[in-house]
């Protein structure tokens, strides 16, 4: 049977059976066929489903996947059976792995998700504004930091899995404490004897600064709020978060009760907390701050909740532009765009009483992961303090994260007035003690978020990096300006949180040429010519694609050192040993052999000179002698008589070691007659010398080039051939190089001691 692979079929359960042609072999195991029951299930889950025919064995394995019943529940009552689907194109055998894996959708495929949501779910009520009323938060700008309260210790704690012990309380408490936080929510008293406890601990065991106030939790309930005020005893400033649900649900559903009760609720709660925390004043002195919450404030009639707050601030009585009173404008749940959360801050910032005695702190959840932005906006719209937590922990989707919140407004050049200086040691704490992991892309904390792969971004950072690095040597030079940040894709130096720049490329084969040439700039201080990054990145690529994984800093640095025959042991089939270079003609100065810093070859002077050295080929010591107009054709003159190589040298790089003027380096790139040099710079060939003497690393970045270049060519037997002798008399030279006997008859050439030293311990750095 053969079917258009764009037929689709509509499908219902009286036809099912007749269109699959379904063969089926179970081996049953704790299940019964209860055709009766799947019936019931059939017409939910197959009405009106429209199925491509790629999917056809899919939909059998879900019909009798569904016949399988046992107790009412679904479930695969065959273990290893297998559905055959015959007279398709596309049929497949299908074991129960498959049906396991379907299990799910066979369930949502019963409640699936609506084509019309309106008919379940109601949008968001607008903020009653006045007609004409213009919103100001949108032409707002942060300019300085809310007051922090960190509520880790309590909205935090109180979602984990394993709740903190004390001594785990204490550790976090002391990091908040170094960080800057100035107020922390420590614990609900009234919910145990450990949480009780550890407010009396920090009290009684003077752990909290005296510039710190605590924050203790409790309901509106008589009982829980004299538990509650009673830890406090003896606290030199205490916060007493007051809460209660106030929007429709929770009124209407929860406690059924009207407007009036819940704010007599509200009012008598009020007074009791006056008046416990008036007695502990004149017992001890304490300071007590009230903090009133209109839990699920975001989902409550904005009319209501700013009545709500004015008869709490006429039943404190005592509010003052010192002693302010606290409204947590709680988005319990987040259910609504961050706009309207601001619009909600705004009409009650506008409408509430003795604003000026007010505090208005801003407690965002992240249903909808828009907590950060949700909270920005309503510091725009009049919010005074945040509270969240760092990381984002709490229930639900968490928090608001402070760590985020706060590096943000420093990137602002806002002081958030909280040090993250070591980033990295706090989000270790906060994990341990957690128990939690941070993914690797979390804003800030995340081991990716100042780590590029692509190749366009990587090109990007490098240029930023040497462009600012540029800028801020001008600023050092000329006391002008001031060194500001500006990098594509990382809008905030990592040094400043105690993150380096050594993760900001991370190799890969998505990668291209500049994250591979930072790598070699930041180790081994090489700043690579354009085509020869191009060059090399070919090698790196290719390692990267044969592995299927990212290569290392470290990898990447050894695949530099090999190709390029960068080592303190004789790396390539060539290997300079020792060089003299000399004058044919009175004219001829060795300073003419120092580099100028330009692309200029020098073998475009005038003045002959001659270039004598030992170079090793295939492990046998050659002396090579030739004649040119420079260093570079002096040695190409004589490799080419010895060695019978014609080389041809492209583009010529000159530089010194990135942070070390007293080594040269030069980048050449090399081919033959018959390879001539690529145009961009792909498959080209390059050698690399360094030195503290200009001649000797050009002549060794010739031999790093043809290295690169030779492959396993052969070479004519050497002219002069010569191995080293023991004499048994002497004594052991450091160097292996001493004398040598020469079939040609020459005499010997000694090198200088520090000379071969150096030669021999050819190291880039």
């Amino acid at each position: 049977m053969s079917l258009p692979d764009s037929v689709v079929l509509l499908l219902n359960v009286s036809g099912a059976f007749r269109a699959f042609g379904l063969y089926f072999y179970p081996r049953p195991r704790n299940g019964t066929y209860n055709q009766l029951k799947a019936l019931s299930i059939l017409p939910a889950v197959l009405h009106s489903m429209i199925l491509d025919l790629h999917m056809l064995p899919f939909l059998v394995m879900i019909v009798d996947a569904l016949l399988l019943v046992d107790n009412g529940t679904l479930a695969s009552s065959f273990h290893g059976g297998i559905l055959k689907v015959r007279d398709f194109q596309h049929s497949d055998y299908l074991t129960r792995s498959y049906i396991d894996g379907f299990l799910s959708i066979i369930l949502s495929e019963v409640m699936p998700m609506l084509s019309d949501p309106s008919l379940k779910y109601l949008p968001y009520p607008s903020v009653p504004f006045s007609d004409g009323y213009i919103r100001q938060w949108p032409n707002k700008r942060t300019t300085t930091s809310p007051i922090w309260l960190s509520t880790d210790l309590r909205d935090g704690n109180q979602a984990l899995v394993n709740p903190m012990s004390n001594a785990t309380k204490l550790e976090l408490f002391r990091l908040l404490v170094r960080i800057g936080f100035k107020q922390i929510e420590v614990a609900y008293p009234a919910a145990g004897d450990n949480e009780f406890q550890f407010v009396r601990d920090l009290i009684e065991n003077n752990e909290i600064p005296d510039d710190v106030a605590i924050q203790i939790i409790t309901p509106a309930r008589p009982d829980l709020i004299t538990k509650s005020i009673a830890s406090l005893a003896g606290v030199k400033h205490g916060i007493i978060h007051l809460y209660n649900a106030v929007s429709p649900v929770f009124r209407e559903v929860v406690f059924r009760n009207t407007k009036e009760q819940t704010i007599d609720l509200t009012i008598n709660a009020v007074k009791l907390v006056k008046k416990l925390t008036e007695e502990e004043t004149a017992r001890s002195g304490a300071r007590f701050t009230l903090n009133y919450c209109l839990e699920t404030f975001s989902q409550t009639e904005p009319e209501f909740a700013v009545e709500l707050g004015n008869r709490v601030l006429m039943e404190w009585g005592k509010a003052s532009p010192e002693d302010k009173v606290y409204f947590n404008l709680a988005a319990t749940v987040e259910c609504a765009p961050s706009n309207h959360y601001a619009d909600m801050v705004e009409y009650f910032n506008n409408n509430i009483n003795q604003r000026s005695s007010v505090l208005l702190s801003i407690h965002p959840h992240n249903d909808r992961g828009t907590g950060v932005a949700a909270t920005e906006l309503a510091l725009l719209a009049g919010g005074d303090r945040v509270e969240g937590c760092l990381l984002g922990n709490g229930e639900r989707t968490g928090n608001v994260d402070l760590i985020t919140l706060a590096l943000n407004l420093y990137s602002q050049g806002v002081s958030p007035g909280l040090d993250f200086s070591n980033l990295p040691e706090i989000v270790q704490v906060v994990c341990r003690c957690n128990e939690s992991a941070v993914p690797v892309r979390y804003p800030y904390a995340g081991t990716l978020v100042f780590s590029a792969f692509a190749g366009t971004h990587q090109d990007a950072i490098k240029k930023g990096l040497d462009s600012q690095a540029a800028r801020w040597e001008k600023v050092d030079r000329t006391g002008e300006g001031i060194k500001y940040w500006a990098m594509p894709y990382i809008p905030i130096d990592p040094k400043d949180i105690g993150y380096g720049y050594e993760n900001l490329i991370r190799v890969s084969s998505q990668s291209g040429k500049a994250g591979t040439a930072y790598v070699i700039k930041q180790t081994l201080q090489l700043d690579l010519p354009r085509r020869m990054q191009v060059s090399f990145y070919g090698v790196v690529q290719s390692e990267c694609e044969n592995s299927g994984k990212e290569m290392s800093t470290a990898l990447i640095t050894n695949a530099f050192k090999q190709k390029y025959c960068l080592s303190s042991k004789p790396i390539g089939r060539l290997h300079l040993q020792s060089l003299n270079i000399t004058p044919l003609s009175p004219l001829s100065e060795s300073s003419s052999l120092e580099s100028d810093g330009t692309s200029t070859p020098p073998e475009q002077g005038t003045n002959l000179i001659r270039f004598e050295g030992h170079i090793s080929v295939d492990g046998r010591i050659r002396k090579i002698m030739g004649d040119g107009k420079g260093v570079l054709s002096a040695l190409l003159d004589g490799l080419r008589s010895d060695l019978e190589l014609e080389i041809n040298i492209g583009e010529i790089v000159y530089q010194h070691l990135e942070g070390d003027s007293t080594k040269a380096v030069t980048y050449l790139e090399v081919s033959t007659p018959g390879s001539p040099a690529s145009k961009s710079g792909v498959g080209s060939v390059w050698g690399v010398g360094i030195s503290s003497d200009s001649a000797t690393s050009q002549c060794r970045a010739i031999i790093s080039g043809i290295n690169g270049l030779v492959g396993d060519r052969r070479f004519p037997r050497p002219k002069m051939v010569f191995t080293p002798r023991r004499d048994q008399s002497a004594q052991r030279s450091e160097s292996w190089l001493r004398d040598f006997t020469f079939r040609a008859g020459h005499s010997v050439l000694q090198t200088p001691e520090h000379e071969r030293s150096e030669l021999i311990a050819a190291s880039p750095i």
